[in-house]
């Protein structure tokens, strides 16, 4: 076992959430009569935190012009939004196997805890995860506090995780972390974005591909 603790990003990683997001952010900018952001400058903000990810689209804009942005995107997607988010093909079976292995699973996520908490409870996965760190938690993606937190918590250090994400910020936070890291490709950011984070592998199905490094 040459990596005990997996570390996992959340949407776009784990959980087939990205449409679900861009259409929040496209409905709430609109609730807000701001411009609609392209789908792909949405998709780029996908796994900072709903602060950061606000500011980076809104950047000419007040902070209470990108505060009534997080609280219209909040409001989607708890309330008005009613599309149901899926765990990738494969992935929610392939984690309890790898539970059972003996790896110690852990989530660094942009959600808010209220918002991953009621996933994990719907899903009955509260046991899953030996611990979880959200963005209201620890300073946003790409900064290494959301891994740092995680391994005091484990109590284990940066050679014995692996960070595994689909976005630049995940793995960045990683190298920020002096931690090793991998990328997929069916998420935000696509291989050659994620090859210049320097991951020991860009896999296109995880499941099936990370046995071989870990």
């Amino acid at each position: 076992m040459k990596y005990p603790v997996l570390i996992f990003d959340w949407d776009g990683t784990l959980m087939d959430s990205i449409d679900k997001i861009v259409a929040c952010v496209e409905q709430a900018a609109k609730s807000n009569n701001l411009l609609v952001p392209s789908q792909q400058a949405i998709r780029n903000i996908i796994g900072l935190s709903l602060d950061k990810a606000m500011s980076t689209l809104y950047p000419t804009h007040s902070i209470t012009s990108q505060q009534q942005m997080v609280v219209a995107y909040r409001q989607q997607y708890k309330q008005l939004n009613s599309q149901q988010t899926k765990f990738f093909p494969g992935v929610l079976d392939w984690l309890k196997g790898l539970k059972e292995q003996g790896y110690i699973l852990a989530v660094a996520t942009g959600k808010g805890r209220g918002g991953l908490d009621q996933l994990l409870h719907h899903y009955a996965l509260q046991d899953l995860f030996t611990a979880t760190i959200c963005a209201t938690e620890a300073n946003s993606k790409p900064h290494p506090s959301m891994l740092n937190k995680l391994l005091q918590t484990l109590n284990m250090n940066t050679q014995q995780a692996l960070m595994i994400g689909d976005s630049s910020y995940d793995l960045e936070m990683a190298n920020n972390a002096n931690m090793a890291c991998i990328g997929v490709t069916y998420g935000v950011h696509d291989h050659k974005t994620l090859a210049q984070f320097n991951p020991i592998a860009i896999l296109d199905d995880l499941p099936s591909q990370l046995a071989a490094y870990i």
